[in-house]
């Protein structure tokens, strides 16, 4: 990675055609600033596998933009999984966010294995590692739902995530810069060098956002409820408040010093 700031932007993969045309769309506008890498999400309970794959790897052959694709543990066996990889390796894709994915009734089912398959992103993070990819992970700021406060165990996961050959991780979306300033001199204290660059969601819809916080256990502080509360219910005001928000958290992660 170079010496500048990473700036990426990350796609939820379209539902349909028009979803499409709109990526296309907003890809070759977002183009004009450089990103140094373009990310498409998985569905949750790997719903959008296939759209992934072939959205990211029509973005790899259809701009100059480096891609990371992500992949998650939830429904693939490991033979599965290693199709996946090598259609990823075939498209020119060499970096793979790995991540374990929620269960396909959302974030608050209980978890199931799937025959062949693994129950921990360490495990794909050593598969994608071993097929020669760069392997990102996730990372929590404001903690992991599932370790339920556990800053600890939390830490232990994600350094064993880098044992297993991840080189990086991206943030769980986040509005306390604290957390991930915690976070990052937690890991470099036990002597990990894993690049860690916050992830940042603009506010757009604030019903929306209410509920992923809850999912992703990620609080809303109360200044920026009143905020958005205050620009009432027209979209384009509140995407205006997102926005400036969005933009004081980067400077804020600037200040500090990110990858």
């Amino acid at each position: 990675m170079n010496s500048a700031p990473t700036f990426s932007v990350e796609f939820f993969p379209p539902k349909d055609q028009a979803g499409e045309e709109r990526l296309w769309s907003a890809l070759k506008a977002l183009e004009l600033y450089k990103p140094d890498f373009v990310s498409v999400t998985y569905g949750a309970g790997g719903s959008t596998r296939d759209r992934t794959v072939r959205i990211t790897s029509e973005i790899t052959a259809r701009s100059g933009i480096s891609t990371i694709a992500h992949l998650t543990c939830v429904g693939s066996s490991k033979n599965e999984l290693i199709e996946i990889l090598n259609q990823y390796k075939n498209s020119g894709i060499k970096s793979i966010l790995a991540l374990r994915g929620d269960p396909k009734g959302g974030p608050g089912v209980k978890w199931e294995s799937t025959v062949g398959g693994f129950d921990h992103a360490d495990k794909l993070v050593t598969l994608a590692s071993s097929m020669g990819f760069e392997v990102g992970v996730a990372a929590f700021p404001d903690g992991h739902p599932a370790s339920k406060g556990n800053f600890e165990q939390d830490i232990k996961v994600l350094l064993e995530k880098e044992r297993c050959g991840a080189s990086f991780a991206t943030t769980q979306f986040f509005f306390d810069v604290k957390g991930y300033i915690n976070l990052v001199d937690e890991i470099r204290a036990r002597g990990s060098k894993l690049d860690i660059y916050p992830g940042i969601l603009p506010i757009t819809n604030f019903a929306q956002l209410k509920k992923m916080s809850e999912l992703a256990g990620s609080p809303i502080p109360g200044e920026i409820q009143r905020r958005v509360e205050a620009a009432g219910d027209t979209s384009a005001d509140v995407v205006k408040v997102g926005v400036d928000i969005a933009s004081e958290l980067s400077k804020k992660l600037l200040d500090y010093g990110v990858p």
